[in-house]
């Protein structure tokens, strides 16, 4: 667990440093310690990073479940998936629940101030603090409801409209220049929400895959 050379650790080393930082809840290290060992290039190290990656802790710790009871409890009360949050969560923020982006978002799900206000003026909701994890997986699990509802459940155009915002998203459906959902994503006009869709999308099926018994069965048996 201690190692002299942290500039240049071994991919063991590497490895033990990420897993021990996600269990400390230093998440936002700890998945980037894990994730750029795909970027060692010499083939001693490659090597050992192929076999670490079939340690139940590689995928454990790149897609954590922290804050699990908060997303439990508002996904169950939206009547959402709670892998599909927990990705959305984990693009969002990494799990840091103080973060603030450039434009303001704040915390878990990135909610911003002026949508948390309107929210708030639509609900009987009332919040404390952004950074607060329950309220804002509170906001972030209605807001993430009401892209939804907007285009009628399906997950696809609600987690672009989270991104892009439903105006948007409606503009985009309705030019119908694309024959599937595959081909919406890659038209997708916005670098960052066609990013944001494959990234979120890429954590949900990560998540199913780790920790859906049943997905995981039918893995194993292809």
């Amino acid at each position: 667990m201690e190692f002299t050379n942290r500039q240049d650790p071994t991919v063991e080393e590497q490895f033990t440093d990420g897993v021990m930082r996600v269990g400390v809840g230093d998440n936002l290290d700890g998945i980037y310690m894990i994730s750029s060992l795909a970027w060692r290039d010499q083939p001693e190290e490659k090597a050992v990073y192929n076999s670490l990656r079939n340690h139940p802790a590689y995928g454990q710790t790149l897609y954590p479940f922290p804050y699990a009871p908060l997303v439990a409890q508002w996904s169950a009360q939206r009547q959402l998936n709670p892998l599909l949050v927990m990705a959305l969560i984990r693009q969002e923020s990494r799990f840091q629940p103080k973060i603030r982006s450039v434009v303001g978002a704040t915390g878990l799900m990135q909610v911003m101030p002026d949508t948390a206000d309107w929210i708030q003026g639509q609900t009987d909701i009332t919040i404390d603090s952004l950074e607060d994890p329950e309220d804002n997986i509170n906001l972030g699990t209605w807001y993430l409801d009401y892209t939804h509802r907007e285009y009628d459940n399906h997950s696809l155009y609600a987690v672009a409209s989270y991104n892009a915002g439903p105006g948007n998203v409606a503009d985009w459906i309705d030019r119908r220049n694309y024959a599937d959902v595959d081909e919406f994503v890659h038209r997708i006009p916005f670098n960052e929400t066609r990013g944001y869709v494959r990234a979120v999308f890429g954590g949900y099926w990560n998540y199913l895959r780790l920790y859906n018994p049943e997905i995981a069965q039918r893995l194993a048996q292809l």
